[in-house]
């Protein structure tokens, strides 16, 4: 491995640091060195994260695994140490996170960087959690880095104020502390009887157990198999969800749609390690396909009921995450790629609505799109607001606008129902295709029925309501006012959305590399003998 490389993992986190940390300092005075601070901090970080999915997608000569950045914090030798581990896996979602963050980064830019304060400190912890979360190596940093992003997410939640972000993020708190509090649990009671939290540790020693030691590792895998699915937005525990999403200022709801995700890495990060030796039932099988049904069902009655637009779209990461946690529940490795891919594809299409949404708003008139609390920020009158500074902040009028926000709309919303020929389509048909395979397995036919009937039906219901949704904002009004719109308000929901259409044009491409993650997922020897055989330097 160069050596350069060698020291990517830890960069991911050093420089959202410290980035944040210098924002700090500098305060809001200094607001336009913030935002390039800012910038450049992001620019980095999705630089280092495709450099490294380039290196673990490129094979070894002498070996069919692929290449496995692994740092050593302090140079200790793992399992002593704090160990962070690059594999494809975790870059493909390092890569999602940094693109994610520079187009919500970009959005903020027109307005809601100063809407209050700290946001670009908090944006960049939440950055350097996520990055954490998916490149740890050991469960109790696991729950460390859940910490860092959940904690910056509660105040970019409350950015802005407002009676409905406030009584919105109590909900959210309030699940997210009982998430926390269930992974604290599980972790403790898995160190008490296997003596190691490292994962590729972990991993081996599962497998050795006495017998009167398994039940109780079981529970406590069981358990953490709870509190995962409580971060991935499972039914029961998703109430929150569309509420707290629908509140949160745009740029930050659109950040938000990755974080759901990070609850189905760690259930296939774990899961993919403990699998062959340590809980079955509580990371596969009827358990979690069950769950992901139930998820898909809430979510399948939250999109037809739902009128309002952005609580439609927090209902349809909903319907995402039972899509997900179902295919996941079937046997077999076949179904894991074509889940990845899905995942890229709605975490895309979820974030460019949510920036969307505030956008069409703007439909009925701008004037109420100016947040009272931002008068009070600017120190400007009820009239200088509303006259003097909705350009500066929204742009100009542009007959355009309207037209670019209602087809913007549309293929956002084609990806998240399904329909071809964009990626949620190819996303669908790869999962439901697979699925079709699956039918020699012993009970799966059944599975295979519910996850048809259920996928589709789910994409029939957001067909409806994203129809409807289009005819009330587009076509119904009688009186359409000409949004106004900032370039750097369009420019990132073209990014998000081209990089729809893209995956969508490279498919083939795009889904070879999920399903070689799937493969190493199925092959968890390759991430153990990295970890276990990283040497100091």
């Amino acid at each position: 491995m160069n050596d350069y490389v060698g020291h990517f993992p830890i960069l991911l986190i050093i420089i959202p640091l410290f980035a944040g940390a210098l924002i700090i300092l500098l305060k809001e005075k200094r607001r336009e060195l913030n935002t390039l601070i800012s910038f450049v901090s992001v620019l980095a970080q999705l630089f280092i994260s495709i450099n490294l999915l380039i290196y673990t997608s490129s094979y070894l000569e002498d070996e069919l695994s692929n290449n496995i950045a692994v740092y050593l914090l302090g140079n200790w030798q793992s399992p002593i140490g704090i160990v962070l581990v690059a594999d494809q896996l975790a870059t493909l979602m390092l890569c999602l996170t940094g693109f994610l963050g520079l187009a919500a980064l970009i959005y903020s830019t027109a307005m809601w960087n100063r809407v209050g304060i700290h946001f670009y400190s908090l944006f960049q912890f939440i950055l350097m959690g996520l990055n954490g979360a998916f490149l740890t190596g050991d469960l109790f940093n696991l729950f460390v880095f859940f910490e860092v992003f959940l904690a910056a997410s509660y105040g970019l939640l409350l950015h802005g104020s407002g009676e409905r972000r406030v009584s919105s993020s109590m909900l959210y708190v309030t699940v997210n502390m009982l998430g926390a509090s269930l992974l604290l649990i599980s972790i403790s009671m898995i160190y008490s009887i296997t003596g190691t939290l490292n994962l590729a540790e972990l991993a081996a020693k599962a497998g050795a157990l006495k017998a009167e030691d398994r039940l109780l590792f079981e529970a406590a895998c069981s358990i953490l198999g709870v509190a995962f699915l409580v971060k991935a937005a499972a039914w029961p525990l998703n109430f929150w969800l569309p509420n707290a999403y629908s509140a949160a200022s745009a740029p930050v709801a659109a950040m938000f749609a990755i974080m759901t995700k990070v609850g189905v890495y760690a259930l296939l990060r774990v899961g993919s390690l403990l699998l062959p030796s340590g809980a079955p039932a509580a990371f596969g099988g009827d358990w979690m396909f069950y769950i992901g049904i139930a998820t898909l069902i809430f979510g399948i009655l939250g999109v037809l009921t739902e009128k309002n637009l952005g609580r439609l779209v927090g209902y349809s990461i909903i319907l995402s995450s039972g899509v997900l946690l179902s295919a996941l529940g079937m046997p077999g490795v076949s179904m894991t790629g074509p889940t990845l891919y899905y995942l890229v594809s709605s975490v895309l299409a979820s974030s460019a609505l949510f920036l969307l949404v505030e956008l069409i708003s703007r439909v009925d008139t701008y004037e109420s799109s100016v947040l009272s609390v931002s008068m009070e920020a600017f120190g400007l009158a009820e009239h200088e607001a509303t006259t003097d500074y909705t350009e500066e902040v929204f742009g100009i009028k542009v007959p355009g606008a309207f037209a670019f926000l209602g087809v913007s709309y549309i293929v956002a919303a084609l990806v998240l129902i399904g329909l071809p020929p964009l990626s949620g389509f190819i996303g669908k048909i790869g999962l439901l295709s697979n699925a079709l395979e699956l039918n020699n397995y012993e009970l799966s036919g059944i599975h295979t029925w519910l996850l048809l009937g259920f996928v589709i039906f789910s994409g029939l219901a957001a067909l409806i309501s994203y129809m409807r949704a289009g005819v009330l904002k587009f076509w119904a009004p009688d009186k359409v006012s000409i949004p106004t719109l900032s370039l750097r308000e369009a420019i990132p929901i073209v990014l998000l959305l081209s990089a729809c259409v893209l995956i969508s044009i490279f498919a083939n491409s795009v889904m070879e590399l999920t399903n070689n993650i799937a493969l190493s997922l199925d092959e968890p020897f390759h991430y153990i003998n990295a970890v276990m055989q990283k040497q100091p330097v």
